[in-house]
């Protein structure tokens, strides 16, 4: 009996052993990552570059004075859909505003027609004169810009803006063909014009400070000088502005980068 009940002591201080182990054990502490939440802010300097296309361009009907003083409006007028390009340099104030100058170049085709009171050419007096106008004008000018950018989500960041600006439209010389056939030119003219332009879309970050800009762009270019007289109203002793244009609306889709120099 005394052997039996030492060994089944033996046995219960044994089975009681790991229990004991266990309860003089440290509690384990799992260490969670740090979350590092940087305070710096998000500012400096940055260039960029954008293309845009406009497949729709507004432009209102240009008008001209005809011999004998009277307004005659462009009863249809064709631009052709133009593309663009912009470059600029600009500064991130912090992670919601930024803004940029821009120096933006495009240009477009026209194509109208009109109908002068005034006879063609050789006609007889009382009939008027159809008239096919065939030109093409340049344009380049200077924005400042200011931007709201709107929070960033899996690196894309939607934003607004807003631009003012002046633009400089340069005429060619504009052909003029008549329904009998007589071909003339009138001097193509240049002008500053008051731009001014809103802007939204979304970037996208790659890292290292370069980001992707998508974004839509609605621009208006104030009307000016279009095209002056040709050289046989000159010699009639008329002289300055014959034609000018009512300026253009354009919508454009633009795409480019921005490059961070901080």
């Amino acid at each position: 009996m005394r052997t039996s009940a030492m060994v089944f002591a033996g046995a219960l201080i044994a089975g009681s052993l790991p229990v004991a182990a266990f309860a003089g054990d440290e509690p384990v502490v799992i260490d969670a990552p740090e979350v590092q939440i940087s305070t710096e802010a998000n500012d400096g300097w940055y260039v960029r570059a954008d293309v845009g296309y406009a497949p729709w361009l507004h432009e209102g009907e240009p008008d001209y004075l005809s011999a004998a003083g009277a307004t005659v409006d462009f009863d249809e007028t064709r631009f052709s859909e133009s593309l663009s390009g912009s470059a600029g340099i600009g500064y991130q104030f912090n992670d919601m505003l930024r803004a940029d100058v821009t120096a933006d170049v495009f240009k477009s085709d026209l194509e109208g027609g009109s109908l002068d009171t005034a006879p063609c050419t050789g006609a007889a007096a009382g009939t008027s004169c159809a008239y096919d106008h065939d030109g093409r004008f340049r344009a380049a000018g200077l924005m400042a810009n200011a931007y709201v950018d709107l929070g960033t989500l899996a690196g894309f960041t939607p934003y607004v803006g807003a631009g003012l600006g002046a633009t400089k439209v340069r005429w060619d010389d504009i052909t003029n063909i008549a329904a009998n056939g007589g071909t003339t030119v009138s001097p193509g003219l240049s002008s500053w014009r008051f731009t001014y332009a809103l802007m939204t879309g979304a970037s996208y970050d790659f890292g290292n400070g370069v980001k992707l800009d998508v974004g839509y762009r609605f621009s208006e270019v104030g009307g000016g000088d279009m095209f002056g007289y040709g050289a046989a109203e000159r010699a009639a002793g008329l002289s300055g502005v014959k034609g000018r244009d009512e300026g253009f609306q354009r919508h454009e889709f633009r795409a480019g980068i921005r490059i961070a120099l901080w």
